[in-house]
């Protein structure tokens, strides 16, 4: 029997086991369909990374010291030299070696989160933006550790398309919002075999772990399976979603958690 697990996409090792798409002209690891509610776009793209996107070195500053700037061209020229150390029991922001985000000494400590490289895919960073806080964005589903299904989701504050989509039906509940799936995707091989279900039960599962209590998708009803992102209003149907907005191009389907 074939060994099924779920993993969430957190890092570079897990995302890059993102599935390709089914139509090669669309690409997960480059999506920003969902995110940029304007101009985003679903066509696969060179995920390699490009010295414009990098932001340009900051000059030296024409006020502070040479010297110090040739090593720290960020020094404050208004820094307060007088200012008490760091240890001190005031906190002057313009003061020299203090950090803004300095741990209240009488909470427990913050964990280390891991961070990305300067030069990690943007689509990794909309998946781990809000790992912090809310968590995971996106699940991968393996089967003997290969990639066999993709879902992208979470708040809905975290995808401008949906929020769009969804204000065009007022008959939607305003509170409390709900969570989204974007995404749900298997590969060619991995098709009929229940997969695609088996990952949207994890992730509403997760969802209500997390205290949704509801989720919604916004599916093209007549959409090529092998083009569209959200699937089918059937599938939805067959994962225990409602139809909550009956429209002939953008239904609205809802599973209460």
């Amino acid at each position: 029997m074939a060994a099924v697990r779920i993993i969430d996409v957190e890092d570079e090792a897990s995302f890059a086991l993102v599935p390709p798409c089914a139509d090669p002209t669309f690409d997960h690891r480059t999506c920003d369909y969902w995110e940029d509610a304007d101009r985003g776009s679903k066509r696969a793209r060179s995920i390699a990374p490009s010295g414009a996107a990098r932001a340009p070195a900051r000059p030296p500053n024409p006020f502070g010291d040479p010297a110090e700037s040739a090593t720290n061209p960020s020094a404050n020229p208004f820094a307060n030299p007088f200012a008490p150390p760091t240890g001190g029991r005031t906190f002057n922001p313009f003061a020299p070696g203090q950090d803004a985000a300095v741990d209240n000494p009488f909470a427990p400590a913050r964990p280390a989160r891991p961070t990305l490289a300067p030069d990690a895919p943007r689509k990794l960073a909309f998946l781990v933006r809000g790992r912090g806080v809310f968590g995971s964005y996106a699940k991968v589903l393996l089967v003997d550790d290969e990639p066999a299904a993709y879902a992208q989701f979470g708040p809905l504050s975290a995808y401008p398309r949906a929020t769009r989509v969804r204000d065009l039906y007022a008959q939607l509940p305003e509170a409390p919002l709900p969570a989204v799936i974007t995404c749900i995707a298997t590969t060619i091989t991995g098709r009929r075999q229940g997969h695609a279900l088996a990952l949207v039960a994890a992730v509403c599962e997760d969802l209500a772990g997390r205290g949704f209590a509801a989720v919604e998708v916004y599916p093209e009803a007549h959409s090529d399976p092998n083009a569209t992102s959200a699937a089918t209003p059937a599938f939805w149907l067959a994962a225990g979603f409602g139809l909550a907005v009956d429209d002939e191009r953008f239904p609205v389907m809802r599973r209460e958690l």
